[in-house]
């Protein structure tokens, strides 16, 4: 029997147990998406949900001045698209695959009929739907109580973790670095400089590599103090 706690919790990310995911996407046939391209935009109809076999998809918000804002990255047995899935409203962000995925997709109508079925499903998706809001709480937490420093110690951690490659560089711009606090690329600019001249980060083109972990995990720990 399918374990109704089955969902794991990363510090950034609820993933369904392997048996679960399973269990939701059976019988789908998996779908390519290029790199670049989107899943879905935010205001689109909620009418489909996804589930990441491979790849890594980013999940931004748009304001009305057109300013990203990146709320999360998603990996493998991640679910994308739940909310408009679940009530049939408008997509509350957009899904942009940053590398070549594999997905498996169920429409709203075999998404909610999988659940009905299925009470230890439904009851792990309210788990996730639950991380989910607990993620967005702290995010709206650290934007307004942390200074930048500390926010972008711990994105970079957390980004080390789950996008590095097996060099430890994270494919990443400082544009999009920005876009991940919520703060200009000129402040993070000044911060990576300076924390490169500390040995704490390495720099190439579209790429940082965290190479003093523990240094910056000193900096989120005072600015959490």
């Amino acid at each position: 029997m399918n374990d109704p706690r089955s969902v794991s919790f990363g510090s950034r990310q609820a993933r369904l147990s392997q048996d679960l995911f399973e269990l939701l996407f059976g019988g789908c046939r998996p779908e390519h998406f290029d790199a670049g391209e989107h899943l879905f935009m935010q205001e689109d109809p909620g009418d489909r949900i996804y589930g990441v076999l491979s790849g890594t998809v980013e999940i931004s918000i748009y304001g009305l001045t057109g300013r990203k804002l990146v709320a999360n990255i998603e990996l493998s047995r991640s679910l994308i698209g739940e909310i408009g899935a679940l009530d049939g409203g408008p997509r509350t962000a957009s899904a942009l695959c940053l590398t070549g995925c594999t997905l498996v997709s169920l429409s709203r109508v075999q998404f909610l009929d999988r659940l009905e079925k299925n009470s230890h499903l439904a009851i792990a998706i309210i788990g996730l739907l639950c991380a989910r809001l607990r993620w967005v709480s702290g995010e709206r937490s650290d934007q307004a109580l942390l200074k930048i420093e500390t926010r972008l110690a711990k994105r970079l951690l957390f980004l080390s973790g789950v996008l590095a490659d097996k060099d430890g560089w994270i494919p990443i711009s400082q544009a999009d670095l920005a876009a991940f606090l919520g703060a200009t690329r000129e402040s993070v600019n000044k911060m990576l400089n300076e924390w490169r001249g500390r040995s704490l980060i390495a720099i190439r083109r579209s790429a940082i590599r965290v190479t003093n972990a523990n240094g910056l995990q000193t900096i989120v720990d005072l600015g959490d103090s």
